[in-house]
């Protein structure tokens, strides 16, 4: 993909989600919209125009899984970027990648690849 994938991104705290933002846009994609919070979350998950999310599992204390359902029902694919472990998600949601904090450039880089693998992502030299 020339232009790279928009991302819609979900973590609640300011610097992480600052860091992510900045890793998708080095591999050569773009966030089209951000979210700290369960409620806006939702929101963007049912409107934004996005290829892919990726969520932090707990929002000031709320698990994401709403939000994950939302984005499932769209049919678009997302990642879950935690510090925690798959046991506290739905068994229906447990089959999805997650990419454990603190969150690297090539783990972000593999994980993209391994949703998109006709995206052309750019990793530098």
């Amino acid at each position: 993909m020339a232009d790279g994938l928009s991302v819609f991104l979900v973590e609640d705290e300011a610097l992480i989600r600052m860091m992510i933002a900045d890793m998708v846009e080095e591999l050569g994609h773009h966030v089209v919209a951000e979210a700290d919070n369960v409620r806006d979350a939702s929101a963007f998950a049912m409107t934004a125009q996005y290829d892919f999310a990726i969520l932090d599992i707990n929002l000031m204390g709320v698990y994401v899984d709403p939000v994950a359902d939302l984005i499932e029902r769209r049919g678009k694919p997302f990642l879950f970027a935690t510090g925690y472990g798959p046991e506290l998600l739905p068994s229906l949601l447990r089959r999805r990648p997650i990419l454990r904090k603190p969150i690297s450039l090539d783990q972000l880089k593999t994980m993209i690849d391994s949703l998109f693998p006709e995206a052309t992502a750019k990793v530098p030299q």
